[in-house]
């Protein structure tokens, strides 16, 4: 094991912040590259969603401003009721679909670039961007379907014992004091898999690993650094949270000549705190695998980091022959 990436391995939280600045600076031309491309396309659709929904939701909520009963204006009102609601599940459906793509081209290219980085591979923007819809489509995609099924049955499982627990309990106060420590176990299971699944995300992109198989690595790798990844997604979540509050208290819920001001400045915010938190997720790998004595060998990491542009390079070769055939035979 290399012994740079081996002393990775005693980083605890702040240390791991650091080092991810410490790969940033040196490294900022194509950071900023993917930053301009990528992470700020996925801030504005973050924002966007958010006042789309927001707007949509108002008209649905919103009664007619008529008090009459007349049966009439109650049934348009809700006809439009209904295609403002579908309006809203279409639009949410279509930003969801959005950031997600962007989440996980921006996941890949960082996670690319720092293994790059690590291996003392030469890399460049554009080679980044090559390689990174392979890693898009072939991986990340396949990740995300076997977590996303993993969070539903979570969520139905917590959603019926809740439900459940408030049905049978007599003593209502009893019920909401139990209520709330079932609330803080689910939320911390809800961390406890969103943080193998950033780590899985990672361990997709740099292994022969995905979905399911990536899952399971994943937890294997996050034991004894859970603090780290928990820490990571608080801290994180904590920013990203203000900035939520931000927007939608000066933008969403009160508009005024404030509002645009207040929106550039929290794009400003969520771009560099995304950027890091990618970067962060990253490092978190390369601090696990050490950790578990598990050999990280820059050769053999670099190998499979070049597989991916030979696949490209691959893929445009027998593109190219194609074209050739077909214009040699239409001479």
């Amino acid at each position: 094991m290399d012994s740079e990436l081996e002393q990775l391995q005693s980083l605890g939280f702040f240390g791991t912040i650091k080092e991810s600045f410490k790969i940033l600076f040196p490294w900022k031309n194509i950071f900023t590259y993917i930053t301009l491309t990528l992470i700020l396309p996925l801030s504005i659709f973050y924002l966007v969603q958010i006042e789309i929904s927001d707007l949509i939701s108002s008209k649905v909520s919103k009664p007619p401003s008529n008090t009459t009963t007349d049966t009439t204006i109650q049934g348009s009102f809700l006809q439009v009721s209904l295609s403002h609601r579908i309006l809203l599940m279409l639009i949410k459906s279509v930003g969801f679909f959005l950031y997600l793509t962007f989440y996980l081209l921006s996941k890949a290219a960082i996670v690319y670039t720092i293994a790059c980085i690590y291996t003392a591979k030469q890399t460049t923007y554009r080679k980044v961007i090559s390689v990174i819809p392979r890693v898009w489509k072939k991986r990340l995609q396949v990740t995300y379907r076997c977590s996303f099924p993993i969070i539903l049955i979570y969520n139905v499982v917590a959603i019926v014992i809740l439900v459940l627990w408030f049905y049978f309990l007599a003593d209502y106060d009893v019920a909401i004091l139990f209520g709330v420590w079932i609330l803080v176990l689910y939320l911390m299971g809800l961390v406890y898999i969103s943080v193998i699944w950033q780590l899985a995300c990672v361990v997709s992109v740099l292994e022969d690993k995905i979905g399911f198989q990536a899952m399971i690595k994943s937890r294997e790798l996050i034991k004894g650094k859970m603090g780290v990844g928990v820490g990571t997604f608080i801290l994180f979540g904590v920013f990203v949270g203000g900035i939520y509050f931000l927007f939608e208290r000066f933008v969403v819920l009160k508009r005024s000549a404030i509002s645009i001001p207040v929106t550039i400045g929290c794009v400003v915010l969520l771009v560099p705190v995304t950027l890091l938190l990618n970067v962060v997720e990253t490092i978190i790998y390369f601090v696990c695998k050490p950790y578990h004595q598990e050999n990280i060998d820059k050769s053999s990491l670099s190998v499979h980091l070049e597989e991916y542009l030979e696949d490209f390079v691959k893929l445009n070769s027998s593109k190219d022959v194609q074209l050739e055939q077909q214009s040699g035979s239409g001479v």
